[in-house]
């Protein structure tokens, strides 16, 4: 390690030493089996409450050109993308009851994005959008989502509260049969999978779980009913509630200080806190929207996406929390706190340890209580866990009425029929809530809720359990023709996730668009290819991601499969160049025309 040479207010080698501490008391042998699928017992934990009433209707057993599984971003990208090509005949299908994936679910109050929503929310351009704010709600994201279906007529086509049980592949048609919860068997030619890795809850596994006699819901389900309120209103039922929330990462961050300021009490219950950093949302300025000129839209996206990925611009357009982690790394040098002699990844840690903790220092400014603070502070590198943004969260801990139950990293002990129990004192409430997110690191059929069976008859699981997560640029998989999948999986990673799913859908698009053209009846992948392209994922895992934020260097989470990373998982892993290079590479492939690693027939 290259010597610090000047003065820094930290010390290097004891945050090393605390982070590593912080992560062991935190490892669990049961990694991503701690938490339970809210299926059987629990099955009523997922149960749609904003849908209302399941609309009846005949099952189909027509036959359509593409079926695109999902209704959130990543199926109206590439559901625009089609129209684009010329490619009409597009049928959605979606679980919920409404377009917009996990904006449909994530209502709960105070849900906003946390990447600009100039960049974040996609096509804007092409449905000649400007957010109302830098950081849009919930609820105008979902509207967002339904402008896309409207402007590209999605809306005309589409399978609402249906959900795809198994896709399955007919040697003698080259065709997908799609079957469904309502009876559904739709052919299909081509099969996208875009159901986006953010729409299935899960549950923590705490002992106690199906006992509590109060109420109890998942954020992902939030229960107006019972609360009170809307999205963006007071929750005027929690008066003379004492709530409980389980959970402290991104959802806890942004409904904390609703519950705070409606709940009688309230109980945050914490096992590992997240990196709160100042959000600064404001108001869209007209003129300065009045003065963007065509291309802005994908010009914002990539120097937003090349500062996240540590490579400088002469200006950063989004000027967030996000870019400043970069935009600092020449004000280190400048004042030598980092040395040109020094290897890329030291001058990336000393800058992600002067961000952190500027991040702790922001939780003692914010919070009165020392103990308090101390106990809010995270402990760990910025992108070990997903980053959070919020003005009002830390400042909640100042109410009187607000407590942080700090677990110490062990998580709530048990659930009775009267409250939670930590340490052996039972907190008692009226209300327990869950925040505890979206499967994430389990088995992409359970994630996905259906069965993929390629062309051999074997299921997608059973392929990738014999060998691991096996692709061509994450997008195609060997003896599975005509099906893409849409994700980050040997793909690309990216903190503005739709402008990955973009890119996803313009290579799925050139495939299938050229399948037709040249009428070719199937595409699928060359095996030779595929195996190359995992080499690839492994050797590039063993690099800087391999060994950086994500890894088992980090506290548990989902991005390092609550620190659980072997080989199996390395090798799902995204390409460890880095999205930029991978975007690239993408393009270049494109360009060349000749689709190296398919066979067309």
């Amino acid at each position: 390690m290259t010597e610090i040479k000047t003065t820094i207010d930290f010390d290097p080698d004891a945050l090393r030493t605390r982070y590593k501490a912080e992560r062991d008391k935190r490892i669990r042998s049961d990694g991503n089996e701690q938490y339970l699928e809210a299926t059987g017992t629990f099955s009523h934990f997922s149960i749609d409450n904003r849908g209302g009433k399941i609309i009846e209707r005949d099952p189909l057993s027509n036959e359509v050109d593409v079926v695109v599984i999902g209704g959130g971003f990543g199926g109206l990208i590439a559901g625009a993308r089609l129209k684009n090509a010329g490619i009409d005949d597009v049928l959605l299908i979606e679980k919920g009851a409404d377009f917009g994936g996990t904006w449909y679910w994530n209502q709960y109050p105070g849900a906003r994005c946390d990447v600009e929503s100039y960049i974040y929310l996609p096509l804007l351009e092409e449905v000649d959008k400007i957010p109302s704010e830098k950081y849009a709600s919930a609820t105008e994201i979902q509207e967002h989502a339904r402008a896309i279906a409207n402007r590209f007529d999605l809306d005309k086509d589409v399978c609402f509260q249906t959900e795809v049980k198994s896709i399955q592949w007919n040697a003698n048609t080259s065709r997908w049969i799609v079957v469904t919860d309502r009876g559904d068997a739709i052919k299909a030619r081509f099969v996208v999978m875009a159901s986006g890795p953010l729409h299935k809850l899960k549950l923590p596994g705490i002992e106690g779980i199906d006992t509590f006699a109060g109420h109890v819901f998942h954020t992902s389900r939030w229960d107006y009913d019972y609360t009170g309120g809307s999205p963006n209103d007071d929750l005027t039922g929690l008066a003379d509630k004492r709530v409980a929330l389980i959970g402290t990462g991104a959802t806890a961050i942004q409904c904390v200080s609703h519950l705070g300021k409606a709940s009688k009490h309230l109980y945050v219950f914490q096992r590992t806190p997240s990196s709160v950093d100042f959000r600064g949302n404001r108001p869209t300025d007209s003129e300065w929207a009045g003065s963007l000129e065509p291309g802005w839209h994908k010009e914002r996206m990539e120097n937003f996406n090349n500062l996240v990925s540590g490579i400088p611009q002469e200006v950063d357009l989004v000027d967030d929390c996000w870019t400043d982690l970069i935009g600092n790394i020449a004000d280190m040098y400048r004042r030598g706190a980092v040395q040109p002699e020094m290897d890329l990844l030291e001058v990336l840690e000393m800058a992600n340890f002067e961000k952190m903790e500027s991040i702790r220092k922001r939780v003692e400014e914010s919070v009165d209580d020392p103990e308090i603070a101390e106990a809010l502070k995270p402990w760990y590198a910025l992108f070990c866990k997903r980053p959070c943004f919020d003005d009002e969260y830390l400042p909640t801990f100042n109410r009187e009425n607000v407590d942080l139950i700090d677990t110490g990293g062990l998580g709530v002990e048990k659930i009775t029929s009267g409250g939670v129990v930590v340490a052996g004192e039972e907190y008692e409430v009226d209300c327990i809530i869950f925040a505890t997110g979206f499967e994430v690191g389990t088995g992409y059929e359970r994630r996905a809720g259906c069965q993929v069976v390629g062309a051999d008859g074997r299921t997608l699981t059973e392929k990738w359990d014999e060998h691991g997560v096996s692709t061509l640029h994450g997008l195609q998989t060997s003896g599975y023709p005509n099906y893409f999948m849409l994700g980050a999986n040997q793909g690309a990673f990216t903190v503005n996730f739709p402008h990955l799913l973009d890119e996803a859908a313009t290579n799925t698009v050139c495939i299938i668009k050229h399948t037709v053209d040249e009428g070719y009846l199937t595409v699928d992948v060359v095996q030779e290819a595929e195996d190359e392209w995992v080499k690839t994922i492994v050797e590039k895992a063993r690099g800087p991601i391999g060994s950086g934020p994500g890894s088992t260097e980090c506290t548990p989470g989902y991005y390092n499969n609550e620190g659980h990373l072997n080989e199996k998982a390395r090798q799902g892993a995204p390409y460890g160049g880095g999205s930029v290079e991978f975007f690239k590479l993408m393009e270049g492939w494109r360009n060349d025309g000749d689709f190296k690693g398919l066979k067309f027939n």
